[in-house]
């Protein structure tokens, strides 16, 4: 089942545009990983699905009744706030003690309701933003690079138990990351962008994209070994692009 689909469109701030000529789906039950460098409208391209920014061009269609979980790559809390997990997870609407039990047991960190949130480690805490994430129960799960602060073995185990949640739930999960060597073992389907969609498609066949070379180099060569799944989606290269990944 498609949920959303993004088609032809262009985004523009304060009439410059900062994504073109995009077209992007995503299906029920896909983790999808948006990849790009600084400035190529990763994070625009995650507000414009969610209905923050308006089309400059081109349509936006979702499944009717979507529900969008969103975890973002950080959210700051006053220290000095007494606020615990349990009360964090009731806000804005509270919910009863069994469901935030249920919630932190499903992402890993039952037991942890009492504590406070400023005391948590930086993979307890991105945990707590999943699981308040699922509490409705979403289509589709975004992560805007939500491991951001997490070393290698944080960012593999949370990537790990989104694989678990999409599994769990049945939702379409949509990341943006940098982590390349974990986001290819995670993801059915990777998009490059750079102001545009340069590159699309399973991780194995995009890492030997030559646009996707141009835009991270040959750095994450043999990474794909931790690639768990078998895959037959097909790259779809953007013709247009240069060999450095750029359109004319």
């Amino acid at each position: 089942m498609r949920l959303i689909t993004l088609q032809n469109a262009t985004i523009r701030h304060s009439g410059t545009p900062a994504l073109e000529s995009v077209t992007f789906h995503i299906d029920r039950g896909e983790i999808v990983t948006i990849l790009g460098p600084n400035g190529s409208g990763k994070s625009t391209l995650l507000r414009t699905l969610i209905g923050a920014l308006p089309l400059s061009s081109g349509s936006l269609e979702k499944a009717p009744g979507l529900r969008i979980g969103y975890v973002p790559q950080k959210l700051h809390i006053d220290p000095t706030l007494p606020l615990t997990v349990r009360r964090f997870l009731s806000l804005p609407k509270r919910i009863r003690d069994d469901v935030a039990e249920a919630a932190l047991a499903d992402v890993g960190i039952p037991g942890l309701g009492h504590r406070p949130m400023a005391g948590l480690s930086g993979g307890q805490f991105q945990r707590v933003l999943l699981a308040r994430a699922l509490l409705t129960k979403p289509d589709l799960l975004i992560l805007d690079e939500a491991t951001q602060g997490l070393d290698q073995a944080g960012s593999a185990a949370f990537y790990q138990k989104i694989e678990n949640v999409r599994a769990q739930f049945g939702c379409a999960v949509l990341m943006v990351s940098h982590e390349l060597h974990v986001v290819m073992a995670a993801s059915d389907r990777v998009v490059c962008l750079n102001g545009h969609v340069c590159c699309e498609g399973a991780p194995a066949q995009v890492a030997t994209a030559p646009e996707y070379k141009a835009l991270f180099g040959s750095g994450t060569h043999g990474t794909l070994a931790l690639y768990r799944h078998e895959h037959d989606h097909s790259h779809e290269c953007d013709p247009a692009c240069d060999e450095h990944g750029n359109h004319p």
